[in-house]
């Protein structure tokens, strides 16, 4: 099946509109539907781009775009991006951000996880290529593995277990990552790779199995909250709006090797428990202890120095303040 995407038309009155060349900026993100890709829908919109989602809601939800979908702007295709897709008129920009991206997701769907790094990468590109697209490949840093340099630079290869189980996905990010570039220096297609960091905030879902959802709704429920290990292990979170800042400022550079986006604030998931225990107040949750998963990353921190010194950029939201707005909004769907 191909998924074809008409053009649209709206009045250019009612918003704010970026121009280039006098013509409105098209955008299309797949997993739009996503944690991420809704708010760079979101973000997109306000800069004044017509917004083109793709999403085939395996992982995503309506729920996310639901504020969006009557904006005159904003076009919405359900569609399994590992399939090839065709969208009428011009296009300025592709990025691709589908796929599972939480352990639980991508251990349930190990083949689909595979197809839309591979496939999926794939048919984005072509896309790219046949409009002449700038083309933005969210990657991740799970491409380092269990990483035996900290913290983590754009230079560093990677330990990574292509048979185990996190495999799947770290091989397809690794895999999709190697397409990019063979567009670009094959092709000539404007390419640009951000490898995302543990990134949070509202829309998460609450049950996707990462660290910060889970412990956050096992401290609603008053449940016991679950660390993996001794929980020495770390991790550094970046609020999403940082993010979505990052991946805009990257798109509009000329730069096409990988850069980090993360906060480099690294935390053990132990203290991440316990913050988060004392910031939902009343809560009778205490801390249960269970086997550390097979291949899990013993330390992850970005080295965001790339970001600094060519975007301008780094974190600005800290991580008290992060947090109160991610409970907030886990209040409201728990």
């Amino acid at each position: 099946m191909v998924g074809t995407i008409a053009n649209s038309s709206f009045h250019p009155a009612t918003a704010s509109i970026q121009m280039l060349g006098g013509l409105i900026l098209r955008t299309v993100i797949t997993g739009g539907a996503g944690f991420i890709g809704s708010h760079l829908c979101e973000r997109f919109l306000s800069d004044g781009h017509e917004v083109i989602c793709v999403d085939n809601l395996l992982t995503g939800t309506p729920r996310n775009i639901a504020h969006l979908i009557d904006q005159a702007r904003f076009r919405f295709v359900q569609h399994n991006v590992s399939e090839p897709i065709e969208i009428d008129g011009p296009v300025d920009h592709v990025l691709h951000f589908a796929s599972p991206a939480s352990p639980v997701d991508y251990l349930t769907h190990p083949i689909p996880t595979l197809k839309v790094g591979s496939l999926g990468t794939h048919n984005a590109l072509g896309l790219a290529k046949a409009k002449d697209a700038r083309f933005l490949l969210a990657s991740t840093s799970e491409v380092y593995g269990d990483p035996e340099v900290h913290p983590q630079r754009e230079d560093y290869w990677g330990h990574v277990n292509p048979i185990g189980p996190r495999g799947c996905y770290d091989e397809a990010k690794r895999f999709a990552e190697a397409i990019t570039m063979a567009y670009h220096r094959y092709h000539g297609v404007k390419t640009r790779i951000v490898r995302i960091f543990n990134t949070y905030g509202p829309r998460m879902r609450l049950n996707d199995g990462r660290v910060l959802p889970n412990f956050m709704k096992q401290a609603l429920l008053g449940q016991p909250i679950t660390v993996y290990g001794r929980g020495d292990q770390t991790r550094s979170f970046c609020y999403v709006s940082d993010l979505v800042e990052g991946i805009v400022r990257l798109l509009n550079t000329d730069y096409s090797d990988p850069v980090n986006l993360g906060n480099p604030a690294e935390i053990t998931v132990l203290e991440l428990a316990q913050e988060i225990i004392a910031l939902v107040e009343g809560t009778q949750s205490s801390i249960v202890y269970e086997e550390l998963p097979q291949d899990d990353p013993k330390r992850r921190k970005p080295d965001i120095t790339r970001a600094q010194t060519l975007l301008g950029w780094q974190p600005v939201i800290d991580r008290a303040v992060g947090l109160k707005r991610t409970l907030e909004y886990f209040r409201s769907v728990v």
